[in-house]
C-alpha cells in the first residue's frame, strides 16, 4: 500500500514509526512531517490544514490509505473529501468529529443518552454565564467550546477566577472563534486517565489506557499545556474500570452517534475522571493523544496498519490486538517559555546518544532539519519514550535518555509517572 500520514507532531512521528514497520507498506509519506519523521517517511511540504493540497497530493501519488493525525483537518472535513475522491482514510467525518470540535455538542449528547459526565451549562451570553457561575460552588471549570490546542480549559478555584475566564473567552477573544461559546461545568474530583478505543461505526475495540500530565511544571503546577508527558498502562484503569468505561461511556457513545446519523469511525479518546472506581467523561478527542500516542505505540505488539484499515472498513468485530507487557513512559521536552511565548531555532544535540539507549525511542514533535542539524521549531519539541518492565523502570530509563540531550533552550518536567509509582 501507498500510505499518507497527515500531520507533523509527536503523534504523527509515532504513527509513522509504527506504520513504516508494516509489511503492507510499499511507500510512506507524511505531510508535512518533521526532522524525525524523515527517517521513517518521505516528508512533503503540505500543511495539515491544507485540505486541497493534501487531496491533490493523494491523487497525484496514487495514495491508497490516509491516516489523519491532528484534530483540525478532521473537524474541517478532510475524511469526507478524500472519500469523495475514492481515497480511503482513517478518521471520523466532520459530523462525527464534533465530539471534539464542540464540547457543547458532546455534553448535550451525553445528556440525551445518559452518559455520565459533569453537570454543565452552555453559554454565548456573558451575563447568563456570570449568573450561572455565581450560583456554583468553586472549583468551577470553564471551557472554550471549540478547538483550542488543548489549552481551552480553566479550572477556577474561585468564582472571580471563573468570571474572569468566561469574560476572557466570550468578550476578550482569548481563543478566537473557539471561545465564542463556552461550557461551564462542575468540578469532578478523582484521578484523570486517558482511554482509547478504535471504532468502526458500530464496534469499539478498546486499546490500552494512559495517563497524561497537562500542567507545565512539576507537581502539576503552572499553566495547562498540550501535554508534558504520559505513561501507559494507567494503574487507575484496572480491568473492572476498563469494562465500566466501555459499558457506560464508549459503547453508548458509539451507539448514540450512529442513532443520530453521524456514525463514528476512527480512534475515540475519552478523557476520564475516575473516583473510587467510577468513571465519568470529561471530554472526547477524536484522534490519538499527544503524547499518549507515543507511549501506546511502543507497547503495541500487533501491526498497527491493518487495525486502522479495519476501522475504516467496518470490520473491527473480527479484529484483535496484542500488547507488550512492558510499561512505557514519555517525557516531553519543550521550548523554554511554552505554553506561553517561546523561541525557536536552537540546535538540539545528543539525539542519537539518547536513542542509542536500549528501550528508548526519541519521537520528534516540533523539529526541522537544517543541513543535518536538528533545530527546535515548535513549543513541544521531543518526546523521549522508554519501555521497561515497570513504570518506575521506564521513568528511570527515560530520564537517563533526557540527560543525554544537549539543548540549552529546552525544559521538561522531572516527575512524569510519579503518581503511578507512588
Amino acid at each position: 500500500m501507498r500510505v499518507l500520514v497527515v500531520g507533523g507532531g509527536g503523534r504523527e512521528h509515532a504513527l509513522c514509526w509504527a506504520i513504516a514497520a508494516s509489511p503492507l507498506v510499499e511507500a510512506l509519506y507524511c505531510a508535512p512531517g518533521n526532522a524525525g519523521i524523515a527517517a521513517d517517511a518521505v516528508c512533503v511540504p503540505v500543511g495539515a490544514g491544507d485540505l486541497d493540497g493534501i487531496l491533490g497530493f493523494a491523487r497525484d501519488e496514487r495514495i491508497d490509505f490516509v491516516v489523519v493525525g491532528p484534530e483540525a483537518p478532521l473537524v474541517a472535513g478532510l475524511v469526507a473529501r478524500l472519500a469523495d475522491a475514492g481515497i480511503k482514510a482513517f478518521g471520523p467525518t466532520a459530523a462525527a468529529a464534533r465530539l471534539e470540535g464542540s464540547k457543547a455538542f458532546t455534553k448535550d449528547l451525553c445528556a440525551r443518552h445518559g452518559i455520565p459526565t459533569a453537570a454543565y451549562g452552555r453559554f454565548t451570553d456573558p451575563a447568563a454565564a456570570s449568573a450561572f457561575i455565581e450560583d456554583r460552588v468553586p472549583p468551577i471549570v470553564v471551557k472554550a467550546d471549540g478547538l483550542a490546542a488543548g489549552k481551552g480549559v480553566t479550572i477556577a478555584e474561585t468564582r472571580d477566577a471563573a468570571l474572569d475566564a468566561a469574560r476572557d473567552m466570550l468578550t476578550g477573544g482569548r481563543f478566537g472563534a473557539a471561545g465564542e461559546e463556552i461550557v461551564i461545568e462542575e468540578f469532578l474530583a478523582g484521578e484523570e486517565a486517558s482511554f482509547f478505543a478504535l471504532v468502526d461505526g458500530e464496534t469499539a475495540l478498546p486499546l490500552a489506557a494512559a495517563q497524561d500530565h497537562k500542567r507545565a511544571g512539576d507537581g502539576d503546577t503552572g499553566p495547562n499545556t498540550g501535554g508534558m508527558g504520559a505513561y501507559s498502562p494507567a494503574p487507575v484503569v484496572n480491568e473492572d474500570v476498563a469494562e465500566r468505561v466501555m459499558a457506560r461511556i464508549v459503547r453508548p457513545t458509539v451507539a448514540a452517534m450512529k442513532a443520530e446519523g453521524a456514525p463514528f469511525r476512527g480512534v475515540l479518546y475519552a478523557g476520564l475522571m475516575i473516583d473510587d472506581g467510577e468513571p465519568s467523561l470529561l471530554e472526547y478527542n477524536v484522534r490519538f493523544g499527544d503524547p499518549e500516542c507515543q507511549a501506546l505505540i511502543v507497547r503495541l505488539a500487533s501491526d498497527l496498519l491493518p487495525a486502522l484499515i479495519a476501522s475504516a472498513d467496518g470490520v473491527l468485530d473480527m479484529f484483535d490486538l496484542r500488547w507488550h507487557d512492558d510499561a512505557a513512559l514519555t517525557v516531553v521536552m519543550a521550548s523554554k517559555g511554552y505554553p506561553g511565548a517561546y523561541e525557536t531555532g536552537g540546535v538540539i544535540g545528543g539525539i542519537d546518544a539518547s536513542s542509542a539507549i536500549d528501550g528508548v525511542t526519541v519521537f520528534h514533535a516540533g523539529t526541522e532539519d537544517d543541513g543535518g542539524a536538528v533545530r527546535a521549531a515548535g513549543g513541544r519539541v521531543l518526546g523521549i519514550t522508554a519501555c521497561a518492565p515497570t513504570i518506575a523502570d521506564a521513568q528511570r530509563l527515560a530520564y537517563r535518555a533526557v540527560d543525554r540531550i544537549d539543548w540549552p533552550g529546552g525544559f521538561c518536567r522531572r516527575d512524569i509517572g510519579a503518581r503511578a509509582i507512588d
